[in-house]
């Protein structure tokens, strides 16, 4: 009963209170209305509108007094962080503050590479200026990594005010909070890096394949039990790219066999004097061919494998074998007759067995296509491919094609369709699971030409003299011609038979084998297959 009789007493006294409350504001309104000599609405109407007007004009006081406070505070406060505790490591005690780097605390933590908790310290960021930008040399917070960077480094350029183009970045080798972020002053590439230096190319570790947007030289580590598809649109700098290649292999790469198939009839000529085999040609039969040559030498090694295996002894070494095909989607495609159809089915089969099971036999393939559509390159013969390269595409689903189907899934991408067409030789490079933006070198035709003669001329000498191959190769070279008749070059071999047939059989069999030629003077040999075959190796 008592709080029943409470709780009345308290809704009479809230009446009363309500009652007396509506009373004032009453003889509020009448005194305005008799002062003013307005209506009862008028009178409300106008009371309610300076009642609304106050208080908006309390509500901006408010507002501009707190921005004015916390704009004098910011400098003390807004980049410090209480650190925690103190330890035996050094760590900063809770009464210390940590100064955050305002730039790269920001930008990180938009792009959610870092908790908005975390900074970046400003006592742990160093930046250096190079030739083409300024690198940022930092550590993450502990807890993050230079995974979390990589992962969104097209969102961390975006935050910078950049592309993903003129963003890179370098993890450090003693600590993984470590990273290293190159900024470019302009798109890359801009300015043409300088062709290398032989020096430059010998002290490289690996095979060289361009320069990367600092200048420096970039490639891959090795091409042993490795191949390398090259895709991009006509006129983007294929051909150049990879005659730039095969001059650092000649330079630096020691011994090796070379086989060409040149598919513009004239790109790869600059190489022909050193190529074990060299073919300009488009028809598919011609790669055809040649991958089922290589396919037999492959066999043959696996087979001194295995007895080297069976017998206890080590494994033979073989010299590496590159082979390098210009335009090869033209030997893919498939006519309209059953024919023909079946024959490109057997060769996308050969040429998967050779890039596939041909590398642990040392040899190598180089692929490159202006055409790097779906069908330009059958799916089991791209998918091989240990090195991927495209140049400027036109979307990104050329691109997948080239560089894979899952490439976008990768760490740190980067969209060949954003690159520049009208410089030419660019390339995104991604090879071990990494994406490098490169440009290839562009070297002068006379050092071309220099580093093809000198190669050739050490190969000869290194050949036994007293063979008849090297005594035919000495006889063409010093009568000045590059091909000569098997009636003509038979009886200085001390070959005297009459029968033509015989002649021929006998000097092949003296020779050891190598490639006849015929033109309008009869068949015989090339000096360039000769010197070729002579340093072939099996």
């Amino acid at each position: 009963m008592g709080k029943k009789q409470q709780a009345g007493e308290d809704t009479y006294g809230q009446a009363a209170g309500a009652i007396g409350g509506l009373a004032i504001a009453f003889g509020i309104l009448a005194a305005i209305k008799d002062k003013l000599g307005l209506s009862w609405p008028a009178t409300v109407l106008l009371t309610a509108g300076a009642l609304v007007a106050l208080g908006y004009a309390a509500w901006r006081i408010r507002t501009a007094v707190k921005q004015l406070w916390a704009r004098g505070a910011q400098p003390a406060t807004a980049l410090k962080q209480d650190a925690p505790a103190a330890s035996l490591d050094g760590e900063p005690t809770d009464a210390e503050a940590v100064v955050a780097h305002p730039e790269l605390t920001a930008a990180l933590r938009t792009a959610g590479v870092i908790g908005n908790e975390q900074v970046i310290r400003a006592d742990e960021v160093t930046i250096a200026p190079v030739q083409t930008g300024e690198v940022y040399d930092f550590l993450v917070p502990k807890g993050r990594t230079y995974e979390d960077v990589e992962k969104r480094l097209g969102t961390v350029a975006g935050m910078f005010g950049v592309t993903r183009l003129h963003m890179t970045m370098e993890r450090s080798r003693d600590t993984e909070r470590r990273v290293k972020l190159l900024k470019l002053h302009e798109p890359p590439f801009t300015r043409p890096f300088p062709a290398p230096t032989r020096q430059e190319i010998e002290t490289f570790a690996g095979v060289p394949l361009g320069h990367d947007v600092t200048g420096r030289l970039t490639g891959v580590p090795t091409f042993d039990k490795a191949s390398l598809l090259v895709a991009g649109m006509t006129q983007m700098g294929k051909t150049t790219l990879v005659n730039g290649l095969i001059t650092c292999l000649l330079i630096a790469y020691g011994e090796f066999e070379l086989y060409l198939l040149d598919g513009k009839f004239c790109g790869l000529t600059r190489f022909e004097p050193i190529a074990t085999r060299y073919e300009s040609s488009d028809d598919p039969a011609v790669f055809w061919d040649m991958v089922r040559e290589l396919n037999v030498r492959s066999d043959s090694r696996y087979a001194k494998i295995k007895e080297a295996i069976r017998n206890r002894q080590p494994a033979p070494k073989f010299k590496p074998v590159i082979f390098i095909v210009d335009e090869a989607a033209d030997f893919f495609a498939s006519g309209a007759t059953n024919e023909e159809k079946d024959q490109a089915k057997e060769i996308a089969k050969d040429t998967r067995q050779l890039v596939s099971k041909s590398l642990e036999s040392g040899i190598s393939t180089v692929l490159m296509t202006q055409r790097p559509s779906v069908n330009a390159i059958p799916v089991e013969v791209r998918d091989q491919f240990l090195y991927r390269m495209c140049l400027y595409v036109a979307s990104a689903g050329t691109t997948k094609v080239a560089l894979g189907d899952t490439y976008f899934e990768t760490v740190a991408p980067i969209n060949p369709a954003l690159l520049d067409p009208d410089i030419k030789g660019q390339a995104v490079l991604f090879a071990n699971g990494r994406s490098t933006l490169i440009r290839g070198f562009n070297f002068d035709d006379k050092f071309i030409w220099d580093v093809v003669d000198e190669k050739t001329t050490k190969r000869l000498e290194a050949l036994p003299e007293e063979t008849p191959l090297r005594q035919a190769i000495d006889l063409m070279r010093s009568k000045g011609v590059d091909f000569m008749t098997t009636p003509d070059l038979a009886p200085a071999l001390g070959i005297l038979e009459d029968d033509d047939v015989e002649r021929g059989k006998k000097l092949k069999e003296l020779l050891g084998g190598p490639r006849t030629y015929k033109n309008s003077r009869g068949r015989g040999y090339r000096l360039d297959d000769l010197v070729a075959f002579a340093m072939s190796g099996s």
